[in-house]
């Protein structure tokens, strides 16, 4: 099976061609790339060590702009733009204050449409998928909603024994939400706490009890998983409750692949067991699960989720538990 690239883009209006050469970076299976950035400029990432290059040796078109100082930069990366994006923050860039709208393609298929809610708001799109050629094109089009830019390019390798059976040369794994449950920090975490620099949010579910483990000697599983994230999970704060979570789509033929990430935080006593069932929209999903102390498992979606506009996940103890059901993380693609 072909390389598998995470590939997320923070954008600002260019029609990039990448070529896939992974060995040029300093972190293993990184490509980190500043669109904007000065030709003879490179730097590492204060907060990650993320090591960027400019982005002048993969692209001939398009404008470099610079963010107006009158705007907050949170992070160097977003500090320039190239009219036309992927991870995208605009900032006012073009003094107009009145952020486009824009269309995004990868390669000639339709990948999203790129809105910004105010100036200062920086948004990311993230796709997983397997590459049949050795370079990729991610393409900014202008609908008519002023001139497209983007402010940086990802690519990560990621392993093809995880997310890889879903994403073949013919189909594109797209990023809804990656949720950290149960985070004691309330913090967001990629590289280095994840070794494939995914971001996990932090996401408090309702009715929900945190509970905590020490993370050292926490396995990863074959999705590699930080071990930050896994050592809290979330219980419902009434033991006989299901713990659950939700999200909604405008169209009923929108397909999902839903990945729950399982690791029992607590040491059982002999008299206590912590099993159970999965439903989906009150259909039995998976079940039953018994998650391993220290012990990372990933569940996750042998069809795609489809044909609803609301989507309810469930967690029910069986009645041989004793203890609630527990949730650490989760990916909806």
């Amino acid at each position: 099976m072909g390389m598998l690239l995470h590939f997320l883009l923070v954008l600002f209006g260019v029609l990039p061609t990448i070529f896939v050469l992974i060995q040029a970076q300093d972190q293993s299976g990184f490509i980190s790339i500043d669109c904007g950035l000065p030709a003879h400029l490179n730097y590492s990432a204060l907060d990650t060590g993320i090591s960027y290059i400019s982005d002048a040796k993969f692209i001939d078109t398009g404008v470099t702009k610079r963010i107006l100082s009158t705007e907050i930069i949170l992070k160097q990366l977003l500090e320039y733009v190239r009219s036309f994006p992927t991870s995208f923050y605009y900032g006012n860039y073009d003094n107009l204050n009145q952020p486009p709208q824009f269309d995004l393609h990868f390669g000639a298929n339709v990948w999203d449409t790129v809105n910004f809610p105010n100036v200062s708001v920086t948004t990311t799109r993230e796709i997983i998928y397997t590459p049949s050629l050795d370079y990729i094109q991610p393409c900014l089009v202008n609908t008519g909603s002023r001139t497209p830019f983007i402010s940086a390019i990802e690519l990560r390798s990621l392993n093809n024994t995880a997310y890889g059976k879903y994403s073949d040369k013919s189909s594109v794994l797209s990023l809804s939400f990656r949720s950290d449950i149960g985070s004691i920090t309330n913090l967001q975490y990629r590289y280095k706490d994840d070794v494939n620099d995914r971001i996990w949010f932090p996401f408090q579910l309702n009715e929900m009890k945190r509970l905590s483990t020490n993370e050292d000697l926490l396995g990863q599983g074959s999705y590699k998983l930080p071990a930050i994230v896994m050592s809290t999970a979330a219980i419902p704060v009434n033991a006989s409750a299901p713990l659950q979570l939700e999200w909604e789509t405008y169209n009923v033929n929108d397909r999902f692949y839903l990945y729950m990430h399982f690791n029992e935080v607590e040491e059982l006593a002999a008299n206590e067991t912590r099993e159970f069932n999965i439903t989906v929209n009150d259909k039995f999903w998976f079940g039953p699960e018994i998650p391993g102390y220290r012990s990372v498992n990933t569940i996750s979606s042998i069809r795609p989720l489809t044909g609803a506009k609301r989507y309810q996940i469930s967690l029910y103890k069986t009645e041989n538990s004793t203890l609630p059901p527990i949730l650490n993380a989760y990916e909806v693609y």
